[in-house]
């Protein structure tokens, strides 16, 4: 545009003048016709490059190329290849008390001319415990074995080039699993098959069960390490993915239930007796966004008490108690609260409005006496005020015109954000709370903990997760570093009740200063070495290993309102009660636990996180467990002949975007074709506003 303005300017002596009339509007078309065709320029540069990106082509070696979307690729000999592997995932689910057993059947063909290796990223409950993998070909069944994380890829990679049939199961992140199957042989289907406990935990009387579908795109930061799962491919907004999901729930709750239903899907739930149910969603239900069950128990009553399980080596337990009923203290102190509001371009449409509908309720339910600021963020932020206001009506205001008037755009810089909110000046005499709104579609959550570790104990931190596939990854492990709670906006309706939950929640806590004692009962390992406050109404769960007989009293203690409250378990008695001895996922349930606690608290010295990684590898490796450093490894040591002149094409399978959101979230992430930024189209806009005021320019 500068070689542009100056190929029009002319060598005048004489004075100029500004004019309008007939000159003004022939300017004026000029502009207009200009900046048309700027637009249409740029435009047709974007189309062309989600045009490419739409179709690439994929050879063999190309294994790290995961532009997005793409549908189908090309094989070595020019052969069409099916860029869609997955073709049906099952699942079935079965839940026992408050434990989850769940089995996940992932079917992968090939219906291309050459062999494939597929892979595929999938998420994962951030509870679960992973125990099992096997590979199904036919009549064969091969069972997978827990490997050092870099020993099971290069077996993989190994077996791979030996044309063996080979599975490996990586985990990218608690909830982030990365599925490779290799040597998939034109015409041939292999099953998939994992298996992973969870125990449930009730919040306010009412059981939740969670099997995510989707991962969401990740921000990986301006100048962040892009990892390569990151990059996977997800389909155009709207399309649906071809891929055929089943999901069955069956319940035995051990008491009635009262209430049973399905928040995400459409679902059918059949009663065979008042304290068992099977839900199944109906056909064709969509894996765009997590399928989430709730059911409640007569008279909102929830299984507590001492579970315990004997084994060959080792013993463990899990306790729960439920604390008292919700008190209000006769005066609630005034706080100060920081809100941090994400409004980058993953937030666009269905996600920032009810991020909008939540703030006018956490806003607007704030007391007069109470001090609050607002921070809104994408590529940057932009706060309210420099430090926090009392809560009146004038800034009330100025806070929801704030976030109102936003709407989502650009990139997720999370962690500028939490450091910028987290160094506003602290309000004297005032407890701090600090509430972060957003998606969690990002990748820094390693150095998001990091921070919060640093800044242990100076506010409770609160998240509220916006959407139907948050990262719950991101905003539980805040929340549980921060000492506050998570929680999860599946749709508007759900807004104004989740705000009235944490209001509820912060200004009257359940149980404080809880602690847990042992008396006559040899305990070791316990988990979680310190108990946060209660804020929902929840049961204390403490999970350990036990020796000896399984005798001796739990005390657990604290303060409900202020006053002193205490309860007392007898493990004898819940010992003699029927199945109360006999809890096989109590095992793997510890072990993630404890992987978890390593996980949150490792430190931030290169010591601490060697010797955190080393303890964590050896519970993957003595318990069986998916961990960060451990993986499960199958091979077939049959080799397929057939294969032996051939090379395997890599597919990375498209994931559909997360139901409600946009298109721009695939695009800002890296991994979809994008328009010109604002601030190039602002520049485009001036430049031809300085063409036009040299055209304007008439000689006297």
């Amino acid at each position: 545009m500068g070689a542009m303005a100056k190929g029009c300017r002319t060598t005048m002596k004489t004075h100029t003048r500004y004019t309008t009339g007939k000159t003004g509007v022939q300017g004026w078309l000029i502009m207009l016709l200009a900046l048309g065709l700027v637009w249409m320029t740029k435009l047709d540069e974007a189309r062309a490059v989600t045009r490419e990106r739409e179709a690439p082509v994929l050879r063999p070696g190309d294994s790290d190329r995961t532009e997005a979307p793409y549908f189908t690729v090309e094989g070595v000999d020019g052969g069409r290849v099916d860029a869609f592997p997955v073709k049906r995932t099952g699942v079935k689910a079965k839940v026992s008390g408050i434990i989850a057993e769940v089995e996940v059947v992932q079917v992968y063909a090939n219906e291309a001319e050459v062999p494939l290796e597929a892979v595929y990223v999938f998420p994962g409950s951030t509870r679960a415990a992973v125990q099992g993998l096997e590979m199904r070909i036919g009549e064969r069944v091969i069972r997978a074995q827990i490997q050092e994380k870099g020993a099971a890829r290069a077996g993989y990679e190994k077996a791979k080039a030996e044309k063996k049939n080979t599975t490996l199961l990586e985990q990218e992140r608690p909830n982030v699993f990365k599925m490779s199957v290799a040597n998939i042989a034109p015409g041939a289907e292999v099953e998939v098959r994992l298996t992973y406990t969870e125990v449930l935990r009730p919040t306010e009387r009412v059981y939740e069960f969670v099997f995510p579908t989707v991962v969401g795109p990740r921000y990986a930061g301006a100048g962040g390490k892009k990892e390569a799962w990151v990059g996977n491919p997800f389909l155009k907004e709207g399309t649906a993915t071809p891929m055929g999901f089943e999901f069955e729930m069956s319940l035995n709750a051990g008491m009635a239930v009262q209430s049973l239903a399905c928040a995400s899907h459409e679902a059918e739930v059949t009663f065979s007796h008042a304290t068992s149910a099977v839900v199944k969603l109906k056909a064709g239900a969509a894996a765009d966004r997590d399928v989430v069950v709730r059911y409640q128990l007569a008279d909102a009553k929830v299984a507590t008490g001492l579970l315990l399980e004997k084994g060959q080596e080792e013993n463990f337990f899990l306790l729960n108690v439920q604390p008292p009923a919700r008190v209000t203290p006769d005066q609630v102190p005034a706080r100060e609260y920081v809100f941090i509001v994400d409004v980058s371009g993953s937030m666009d449409g269905f996600p920032i409005r009810t991020a909008q509908l939540l703030m006018a309720d956490l806003v607007g339910g704030l007391r007069a006496e109470d001090r609050f600021n607002v921070m809104t963020f994408a590529s940057g932020s932009e706060l309210m005020a420099d430090r926090s206001v009392r809560a009146d009506a004038a800034a009330v205001r100025r806070a929801l015109d704030l976030v109102t008037n936003k709407r989502g755009s650009g990139g997720t810089e999370l962690l500028p954000a939490l450091k910028r909110a987290l160094a506003l000046p602290r309000e004297e005499g005032m407890a701090r709370c600090v509430v972060l709104v957003t998606d969690g579609y990002v990748s820094v959550e390693g150095e998001a903990f990091d921070l919060m570790r640093e800044r242990l104990g100076e506010a409770a931190f609160f998240t509220f997760g916006i959407g139907s596939s948050v990262n719950r990854h991101l905003l539980e492990g805040l929340a549980h570093i921060g000492g506050g709670e998570p929680f999860v906006v599946l749709n508007e309706s759900a807004a104004r009740a989740e705000a009235k939950r944490f209001m509820q929640y912060v200004s009257a806590p359940v149980l404080t200063q809880v602690k847990v004692a042992f008396e006559g009962f040899a305990v070791n390992d316990v988990q979680p070495v310190v108990v946060p406050d209660v804020y929902a109404d929840r049961p204390v769960m403490v999970g350990g290993k036990w020796k000896g007989e399984a005798r001796g009293r739990i005390k657990v203690s604290g303060l409900a309102a202020g006053r002193p409250y205490e309860a007392w378990i007898d493990v004898a008695g819940e010992a003699a009660k029927a199945g109360a001895m006999v809890n096989p996922a109590l095992r793997s349930y510890w072990a993630r636990e404890r992987v978890r606690e390593l996980s949150d608290y490792a430190g931030l010295s290169d010591r601490e996180k060697n010797r955190t990684q080393a303890e964590v590898t050896a519970l993957g490796l003595k318990y069986g467990l998916l961990t960060e450093y451990t993986s499960f490894l199958a091979v077939d040591e049959r080799p397929q002949p057939e294969l032996l002149a051939k090379a395997s094409v890599p597919v990375m399978q498209p994931l559909p975007i997360p139901q409600g959101v946009s298109q721009s979230a695939v695009s800002i992430t890296g991994n979809a074709g994008s328009t010109p930024e604002p601030g190039v189209m602002s520049l485009l806009m001036l430049s031809l506003a300085a063409l036009w005021m040299q055209r304007r320019r008439v000689r006297v």
